[in-house]
């Protein structure tokens, strides 16, 4: 583990130069990985997994889509592919990627396969951060660890086939057998981090639900629409007013401070570009810490984990869900977009 300062502070990262793929394989070569649920981070992490070459098996409820989208990345039933109980009985590391949701309705089918010795691996701290509201509440004599990718499993998959790795936190909430830091750093460089940083289980799922809510997608897509409807209303077309708010953005700019930092970004951009920035940050700034202060104390008192809860729980939400996400796909802004990213150069 090294000690790397971040803007003044310092932290306890781990990297692939001082914890190498063929470290990770040592550490797991008597394990077998299983992973519950092929949706959201499923795939990308044993697929990932599986290229690196650990010991890797899917459990997944047969006869539905992602069943069949499992057979379609090569697992194959009855040898690296279960129903989630063999799957979970079979394994001595239960990485446990289910949505929340599911993770809460699933859990009294896995419990009783969480044996002495075994490891449960979460990527996501909500299940044991919220465990007296969700019901998950680990066995004393396994181990409870957690990396958490910064970012989807597509993502995850993505860089890792452009050799690239995506950074993740790591935690441990229960060792029981004296080797959960190993197993769950292993674990970390196995499912394709660029670098691995230390949390716990409660800060995780406080920063993911604050991100997630915030900038990663809630502010940005309010902060999209704000300006998007501002230059629509005063006379500009919808190409326009998407251009300038989306498409320099995300195919511009993003890439530039992504790449060396806001100020790097900046200094790639006119001076009158340059000078509004720096003059309209505060105002916004200002505007919107009450909101990130107000979210930051709903995540925190868990108001927003129970109103997760209670509405993923409802038998009708999957239908509620794609009713609000054909409402956000059928809006002007995004149907501006559809037209924008066709005439892109690449699709054509």
């Amino acid at each position: 583990m090294a000690i790397i300062n971040f803007g003044g502070v310092d932290e306890n990262v781990v990297t692939l130069e001082e914890f190498p793929l063929e470290k990770a394989r040592e550490v797991l070569k008597n394990e077998t990985i299983a992973v519950i649920g092929y949706g959201v981070q499923g795939p990308g992490q044993s697929l990932n997994l599986r290229d690196n070459g650990f010991n890797v098996i899917v459990g997944q409820r047969k006869g539905g889509k992602t069943w069949d989208k499992a057979v379609a990345d090569g697992w194959v039933p009855g040898e690296t592919l279960f129903e989630i109980e063999e799957a979970c009985q079979r394994g001595t590391i239960i990485q446990y990627l289910l949505s929340d949701a599911a993770q809460i309705e699933v859990w009294p089918r896995i419990k009783q396969y969480l044996t002495p010795g075994k490891a449960l691996y979460f990527s996501h701290g909500f299940g044991i951060t919220y465990k007296e509201r969700t019901g998950i509440i680990p066995p004393a004599d396994i181990d409870v660890i957690m990396v958490a990718p910064k970012g989807s499993g597509t993502s995850l998959r993505r860089m890792f086939l452009q050799g690239r790795g995506l950074n993740s936190s790591y935690a441990i909430f229960q060792d029981a057998t004296g080797r959960a830091k190993d197993r769950v750093i292993a674990l970390g460089i196995g499912v394709g981090s660029g670098y691995l940083f230390e949390t716990t289980f409660k800060r995780e799922v406080y920063s993911d639900l604050t991100g997630e809510r915030g900038t990663l997608m809630g502010a940005i897509q309010g902060l999209l629409l704000a300006q998007y409807e501002t230059l629509r209303e005063h006379g500009h077309t919808p190409s326009e007013a998407f251009n300038e708010t989306v498409e320099e953005l995300t195919q511009s700019l993003m890439p530039l401070f992504a790449e060396k930092g806001m100020d790097w970004m900046y200094a790639n951009c006119s001076t009158t570009a340059q000078r509004g920035a720096l003059d309209w940050m505060g105002p916004f700034h200002d505007a919107t810490k009450p909101v990130f202060e107000k979210l930051y104390n709903e995540v925190a008192c868990g108001n927003e984990a129970q109103r997760s809860i209670d509405t993923n729980s409802k038998p009708n939400y999957r239908e509620g869900l794609e009713k609000e996400l054909a409402a956000l796909r059928e809006s002007e802004m995004w149907r501006a977009g559809a037209v924008v990213r066709k005439l892109r150069p690449e699709n054509n």
